[in-house]
């Protein structure tokens, strides 16, 4: 059965269950809760440890008043990383590969971080909108492009990340397809290849 080099970008169901649903939620399976106890057991420990090392990490060049995004960027770039390495495991499905998900993420994200910087400095965020020293007849032309550009950057970006993440995959099958074609032909050149 010959399948589309393009097959790769569909979301695979198995059973009749999309297997998107299933790599979303298995990330949280892993995770071990903690309890009420003085003393946890080593995987508990092992978990605080390191998600208090990430925090410190990720936390080191925001000012404090970042430090209260705490939560949820250690949250999120935590589930992330558990979804891409279960992603490496053999015949698993790795939902970042989907624009869907990648969609899903990058627009609230987008949208959190643009009325937050219109409510906390206003000025700043509009100043964004209009470059210093901009010849005055240009100044609404060069409003309404930037305007645009700033709604487009969540679809361009979440566009990007799944092209990227896919691309290699992509080329992979595109090398071992015209090996496989070459090798009745140029039997060295497929070798090479």
């Amino acid at each position: 059965m010959t399948l589309s080099f393009f097959d790769q970008f569909m979301s695979p169901t198995y059973l009749g269950i999309p297997l998107i649903a299933i790599a979303l939620v298995f990330p949280w399976i892993l995770y071990p809760s903690p309890s009420n106890r003085w003393l946890n057991n080593r995987l508990t420990t092992l978990q605080s440890w390191f998600i208090n090392r990430f925090t410190q990490q990720l936390l080191l060049p925001l000012n404090p008043g970042g430090h209260k995004w705490a939560l949820i960027l250690t949250s999120l770039m935590i589930f992330l990383l558990s979804m891409n390495l279960l992603g490496l495991l053999p015949y698993t499905f790795t939902p970042t590969t989907q624009l869907s998900l990648n969609m899903g993420l990058a627009v609230p994200f987008w949208l959190a971080t643009v009325i937050i910087g219109m409510r906390n400095q206003p000025t700043a965020a509009l100043g964004h909108l209009l470059p210093e020293g901009t010849p005055v007849p240009l100044i609404p032309v060069l409003i309404i492009i930037e305007t645009i550009s700033l709604f487009i950057r969540p679809l361009a970006l979440g566009v990007r990340l799944t092209a990227n993440l896919t691309a290699g995959h992509l080329f992979i099958q595109l090398i071992a397809t015209a090996a496989f074609v070459l090798l009745p032909m140029m039997t060295t050149v497929a070798i090479l290849t």
